[in-house]
């Protein structure tokens, strides 16, 4: 209700309000100022309402007051339930757990006002599942209510709990879950094998790692706590176990060959241990079992058997005779006892069939003879079968040692010469000699040098054994003249010990050498010379410096002869006179004036009076087979000017010579003219060789005639022919 104090009761006021649910959910009397609530208020949905009232004027509407504010709160009452609002709830808590062991936790919620009364005030029970468990009331803690749960008797548990208001008085409001409680596993269990005794069986002839059987212990426990090992406590020495670690099962298997003949039953005990044990649980017991494998093996066909299995090594003199024994092997059928064997040698390792086998008794005799120095050892393969079952056969190998015997000489080492300074001292040692010997004697070498009896007289060396296997060679004189005798041949004698004692002779070359003051060889005789193995830093300067000028000299010759050729090639490129004229044009015939200078070749025989006056009479005229043609001579006056035709262009060269060789104008060069004018008012319309044969002639041409069968097409052409022959 609100009032103003200008209310006078006479109704002249009208009030308002406005604000939160104004009109709707709260409504206000206009005389009275008296506030309804039209419908149920919920506290947990809104707590307040925020509404402001105003006094005015009935008639005017004029507020007489200033708005003011007011609050309406809703008192709460306990009309809400507690609510987990998180369930249901699943937890889980490991078995054997002590009492008290906290589970987990769950809470339930109340929308009541918690700061008015006891409304929103929870406490928590357990309706169902309270022998296992228990809770807080006021926390909502679930805790193990006994200490002998078991996964293995009941892994989970379904409890419900239970949430009540007002502290739990009477009349409170109440809500409840679900809890679902998961036993965990804890390693509370030993493997167990659900046998104590188990039988398999398997052949002697299985290959080692063969499995035998498999067997398997089971856990009730779960998860890592399942994991076991296995391990034999008895009976390993012919088996092994190992584990499958999928199936967790231990699989029994051969560690050494079976033997029938030897053993026919194997008890292995096997063992099963925990991998993860848990130390709370120790005093439940042990965390092992144990069970009893009977293998039992089965007799097969086995091929023989050598004694020894790894090889048999024997040994024979060097010397031995063929057909001397050099060893037996041994084998036996392990199935049936005295059951016959034979033996044979695998020849593909002794090829040279070097030693035999009796198949019967396995004795090994030699076939050839040995030589130790030749091969200390021999490697071969003896095979055994049954005689009544070729397929089992077995081999093994034999290694024949050869033993030395005295058989080789011993032989001076190389080299086998020395050299002596000419101005050598008495007692002084020039050399050292070795032997070497091809045997090998067990007790080791021993060898003896002395001179062989040839040189007993010998007055310029002597021999000193040093005990060593070595002897030296010692001067008896001082100065030797290597002009008088430059070498020395010394016989030596070299005895080994035996037995038998062998010797041989060796024969020392000694070469008296010419030596400088430090006692270095220079030369031998003037055909051997030794030389520093190192020259000097000076004569390595001189030796460069002397190749060097020695190059230097052939890069100037090279540089000089390619500049003289330079030279002549710029001279010749300068020179462009041309040498040979030829006027092999027929052009427009004799009336062309145009094209070359005709003067020169129709003034042909107008030779020019030298200019030397010793160069001889002029020549003016013409040659005389010319004239004889103009006067129209005989034929025989036509053959004597061709006669002498020759000696005229003879003469003619001859003076042409001559005046070039006394014309000191002209350059000195050769020069080549072909004339090839007929002369003046020649018949002749052609040079072509065509028209020779139907022209005129003064040469005569017979003589080709007698230049053989190749020139006689030609002779036909020139010759003159028979004129009989020509009509017929």
């Amino acid at each position: 209700m609100i009032h103003t104090d200008s209310d006078d009761g006479e109704g002249n006021i009208k009030y308002t309000i406005s604000g939160e649910g104004a009109g709707s959910i709260f409504i206000i009397d206009e005389l009275t100022g008296d506030i309804h609530a039209t419908e149920r208020l919920d506290r947990e949905e809104k707590a307040f309402y925020t509404l402001r009232a105003q006094a005015r004027d009935r008639l005017s509407n004029d507020p007489l007051e200033p708005e003011s504010e007011f609050v309406i709160k809703v008192q709460d009452i306990n009309d809400s339930e507690p609510k987990f609002l998180e369930g249901p709830y699943i937890g889980s808590v490991a078995e054997l757990s002590p009492i008290g062991t906290s589970v987990m936790k769950v809470t339930a919620s109340d929308a009541d006002d918690p700061t008015y009364g006891s409304s929103a005030r929870v406490v928590y029970s357990v309706l169902d599942g309270e022998k296992f468990f228990t809770v807080d009331k006021n926390k909502g803690i679930i805790m193990t209510a006994v200490a002998d749960l078991d996964r293995e008797t009941q892994d989970r548990y379904e409890l419900v709990v239970k949430a009540t208001d007002m502290a739990g008085q009477m009349g409170g409001l109440s809500g409840s879950t679900t809890v679902t409680i998961v036993i965990t596993d804890v390693n509370d269990n030993p493997p167990r094998f659900p046998q104590k005794m188990y039988q398999f069986s398997v052949s002697e002839g299985a290959a080692v790692g063969t499995p035998v059987g498999r067997v398997i212990a089971t856990d009730a426990d779960m998860g890592e706590n399942t994991d076991m090992s296995y391990l034999i406590t008895d009976g390993g020495e012919l088996f092994k176990v190992t584990t499958d670690m999928e199936t967790q099962e231990a699989v029994v298997s051969i560690k050494k060959p079976l033997d029938f003949e030897n053993k026919r039953t194997h008890n292995v005990v096997v063992e099963a241990v925990n991998k993860h044990v848990d130390p709370r649980f120790v005093d439940l017991g042990s965390f092992r079992d144990q069970t009893i494998v009977l293998v039992s093996v089965s007799d097969t066909d086995e091929p023989p058997i050598f004694y020894p299995a790894d090889g048999t090594i024997m040994e024979v003199q060097e010397d031995a005779k063929v057909g001397a024994l050099v060893g037996i092997v041994t084998a036996r059928d392990p199935d049936v006892k005295n059951k016959p064997v034979r033996f044979s040698i695998d020849r593909t390792t002794d090829q040279e069939m070097i030693f035999h086998i009796d198949p019967d008794s396995g004795a090994i005799t030699l076939g050839k003879i040995l030589d130790r120095e030749t091969a200390g050892w021999h490697n071969i393969t003896v095979k055994a079968v049954e005689a009544d079952n070729h397929t089992m056969a077995s081999q093994t190998s034999v290694s024949i040692r050869i033993l030395d015997v005295n058989d080789n000489p011993p032989e001076l080492a190389t080299p086998y010469e020395a050299s002596i300074c000419e101005d050598a001292k008495p007692g002084q040692l020039i050399h050292t000699i070795s032997v070497v010997d091809r045997d090998e004697p067990q007790s080791g070498h021993r060898f003896y040098f002395n001179l062989a009896p040839e040189a007993s007289s010998n007055r310029y060396f002597s021999l000193l054994d040093l005990k060593d296997n070595t002897a030296g060679i010692r001067t008896q004189r001082s100065g030797f003249n290597r002009h008088e005798q430059n070498v020395y041949f010394l016989p030596i004698l070299v005895v080994d010990s035996g037995p038998p004692s062998l010797s041989s002779t060796g024969t020392l070359t000694i070469r008296v050498c010419g030596c400088d003051t430090d006692g270095a060889i220079q030369s031998c005789n003037a055909t051997a010379y030794v030389m520093s193995a190192a020259l000097s830093p000076g004569a390595l300067i001189a030796l460069l410096v002397c190749m060097l000028i020695l190059i230097v000299l052939v890069l100037l010759i090279l540089t000089l002869k390619r500049h003289r050729k330079g030279q002549r090639m710029t001279e010749d490129e300068e020179d462009m006179r041309d040498n040979v004229i030829k006027y092999n044009d027929e052009g427009g015939g004799e009336q062309d004036t145009q094209a070359y200078d005709m003067s020169a070749l129709r003034n042909l025989y107008d030779f020019p009076e030298a200019k030397s006056c010793d160069s001889g009479p002029d020549i003016r005229s013409l040659p005389q087979w010319i004239q004889a043609k103009r006067v129209g001579g005989s034929g025989a006056e036509a053959a004597a000017a061709a006669a002498t035709d020759f000696s005229l262009f003879k003469g003619y060269i001859r003076k042409k010579v001559e005046q070039a060789d006394a014309d000191l104008s002209v350059p000195p060069y050769d020069s080549f003219q072909t004339y090839a004018f007929e002369g003046t008012s020649s018949p002749a319309l052609s040079l072509s060789s065509i028209h020779t044969l139907s022209t005129t002639s003064e040469q005569d041409f017979s003589y080709l005639s007698e230049w053989g069968p190749r020139f006689r097409q030609l002779a036909g052409y020139y010759a003159p022919g028979n004129p009989e022959e020509e009509r017929s």
